[in-house]
């Protein structure tokens, strides 16, 4: 039966049992008791920002500094996988989705209301309203710049790299198996995807509920509804959930791949609209001075706890602070989304794509739409959107209003929103499958599409009920242990990479070739051999040194498998282990295309075809290989051997025993 009308479970009772109650039982309360609940954890919660606010300072600026050295360092070419996998998508479907997921409906709620209230606020407020606008630009570029990508970037790579270099599955427990070891796969490493599944449920969940306002509020403005009420919200909520459903099912490969990137350039549709129907002149130049700002206030912004300056505390609190928090608790669900789309990447290039590009298109689009705002508001509002600041539901359109073609615009808005909700909810529900169901590659879709329907009951449950900002503070209250556990991801990730380093840049010296047949080795030297010539090579002299090698192993006592293939011809020679990966050495056929200048010189051998093919070894662990057609069937055995006695001697450090171990043996 196919996987479509499977019935059987993947579901893991030992994360989603707990998960469900603390997630329906968190909701309930919510929503019944939705003041009593919003006041004693909107307490809690401000205790945590002022008393704890300098964990989530440190905890980001760590970050920061831990990506910013691992681009840059000798790890930075470790790719994501095995040597030689590649990439699952391409650069732009890639970066449209991790886009998509990362920021989502926030870019659109907070594009104009956040520089307006940063502008309104009077603590923040200069000598001019000149000065006051370059601060509203600064802390929004701080706020959606650097640090924030720095949050996901450092649990997604975390996730890649232990569960596509080391074979452990794609989970946050996986993360910190350098520190807990097997205890990873019991009740531990069942504390910690639990808490990533609620935090995730939770985050989306919030986000959700304020997205379908926003939705409801623009309707009623282009008059496309008459009033914004729950009614409304439903019809959103059971449309919007469908459509999700229905992409998150189709998987990542189709749905959400396909709606990342029709919202990624519709996004870059409406950027230009206001960059060349807005001030123009006044955008490009007052983000040319941010980037400046931004630049120059770096270090100061990442440390400023403002201390000393009581007056300014509670915003720190209300905005910077709530920020990090917001960011550590979506990190699990973000991280995880990440983490599945990057296999086959490098370090450096995983790094600096997270980091570089969103940041920079965000810079774009909040100087865009949050200094035009402004603008308008110095220039042609007289006040007016400063005054509805505090309504960031309604504000965008406002805003909007402003501008020729408001219509046009502002469908164009909601359509963004629309798929910004589609694809935060679709990815959410595949994100939340894989972490209850241990990322089983088998589930059946009805459960996928159960994580959509809960999400929309619960959320529109919350939503009539008053209690989603309840809900919200309790996201935030969980981001404090989430910020160490996320430390805990660093460390275990700087021994992963020493470890990995090690592994792959011990010494190792290629048999050296004898002084016999020099003249003979000479001719192959200057010459390049073609696909018939490689497969006798192999045929007549890799395989019977691999056959006379398995005879030698079996008279030892170690059980050895010679394998054989036709396309390309290889011949290769396993030993098989329990517990620590299979050692494998292999000679196949590899075609190599060669220079124009190779064929156009006569002084170097000359050859009419434009493509030759090698003898190239190849190792269990996927280390490069080499060419080993002037090998002997002697040297090849002694190449081999020397390969063996590697393994033998790093398995015997106990340092490597996760590096080496057996998940690797899986293909």
């Amino acid at each position: 039966m196919s996987n479509s009308f499977r019935s059987k479970t993947t579901l893991d009772k030992g994360v989603t049992i707990p998960s469900l109650i603390f997630i329906i039982s968190i909701c309930l309360i919510s929503a019944i008791f939705p003041e009593f609940t919003e006041t004693l954890l909107d307490k809690v919660k401000n205790f945590i920002f002022v008393n704890f606010n300098w964990v989530y300072v440190w905890s980001v600026t760590i970050f920061v500094i831990f990506l910013i050295y691992l681009m840059f360092s000798k790890y930075g070419n470790i790719k994501l996988g095995s040597n030689d996998s590649k990439p699952d998508y391409s650069y732009f479907s890639w970066v449209s989705m991790l886009f998509s997921a990362g920021m989502g409906i926030g870019l659109m709620y907070f594009s104009v209301a956040e520089p307006m209230q940063h502008y309104s606020n009077e603590v923040l407020m200069g000598n001019s309203n000149i000065s006051t606008a370059k601060n509203a630009q600064l802390y929004t570029f701080f706020h959606w710049g650097i640090h924030a990508w720095a949050i996901y970037g450092t649990v997604g790579l975390s996730l890649s790299y232990f569960a596509y270099r080391y074979k452990l599955p794609l989970s946050l427990r996986s993360c910190l198996y350098p520190i807990l070891k097997d205890k990873v796969k019991g009740k531990w490493g069942n504390a910690i995807d639990v808490f990533a599944l609620c935090s995730t449920f939770f985050g989306i969940t919030t986000t959700l509920g304020f997205g379908v306002v926003q939705i409801n509020s623009g309707l009623e403005t282009l008059n496309i509804v008459p009033e914004s009420s729950f009614i409304y919200q439903i019809i959103i909520v059971g449309v919007l959930v469908s459509i999700s459903i229905i992409s998150a099912v189709t998987g990542v490969d189709k749905g959400v791949k396909i709606l990342s990137n029709i919202n990624i350039i519709s996004v870059v549709i409406l950027l230009l609209f206001v960059l060349f129907l807005g001030p123009t002149v006044y955008i490009i130049s007052s983000f040319t001075e941010g980037m400046g700002s931004y630049i120059h206030n770096f270090f100061k912004l990442t440390f400023n706890t403002h201390i000393y300056e009581e007056e300014t505390l509670p915003w720190f609190y209300d905005w910077t602070i709530l920020y990090w928090a917001w960011w550590i608790s979506w990190s699990p669900y973000v991280g995880l989304f990440i983490a599945k789309i990057s296999k086959g990447r490098t370090i450096r290039e995983f790094i600096s794509a997270v980091l570089i590009i969103p940041t920079l298109f965000n810079f774009i689009w909040m100087s865009v739409f949050g200094n035009s705002a402004i603008w308008f508001d110095m220039n042609v509002a007289n006040g007016l959107l400063s005054e509805l600041s505090s309504n960031p539901d309604a504000l965008m359109f406002n805003f909007l209003e402003y501008l020729p073609f408001t219509k046009l615009i502002s469908l164009l808005a909601i359509s963004i929103i629309l798929i910004f909700f589609v694809t935060s909810a679709d990815s959410g529900m595949f994100v939340m499958n894989s972490i209850s169901s241990k990322n089983s590659q088998n589930s059946p879709k009805w459960q996928t599409a159960g994580w959509g329907i809960l999400l929309a009951v619960l959320a529109l449950f919350l939503l009539n009920a008053g209690g989603l900002e309840a809900l919200q503070s309790m996201t935030l209250i969980t981001a404090l242990p989430f910020s160490i556990i996320i430390l805990l991801f660093v460390v275990s990730l700087v021994k992963a990479l020493a470890i990995d380093n090690d592994y792959y840049k011990r010494d190792f010296q290629v048999t050296p070739w004898s002084g016999l047949f020099w003249k003979e080795r000479l001719k192959q030297i200057i010459s390049y051999d073609d696909q018939k010539s490689v497969n006798e090579f192999i045929e007549n002299t890799v395989k019977p040194a691999f056959k006379e090698l398995q005879q030698e192993f079996v008279n030892n006592g170690i059980e050895a498998t010679v394998h054989f293939s036709e396309k390309p011809k290889s011949v290769e020679i396993e030993i098989k282990y329990d517990v620590v990966n299979n050692f494998v050495y292999g000679v196949k056929n590899q075609s190599k295309l060669v220079s124009q200048y190779l064929i156009d010189e006569d002084n170097l051998g000359g050859f009419e075809e434009d493509c030759s093919y090698l003898p190239i070894t190849y190792f269990g662990d996927y280390r490069k290989g080499y060419d080993v057609r002037l090998f002997t069937k002697d040297e090849l055995i002694s190449d081999a051997l020397k390969h063996y006695e590697r393994l033998l001697a790093i398995i015997s450090e106990e340092k490597n025993e996760m590096f080496i171990s057996s998940n690797a043996n899986k293909k």
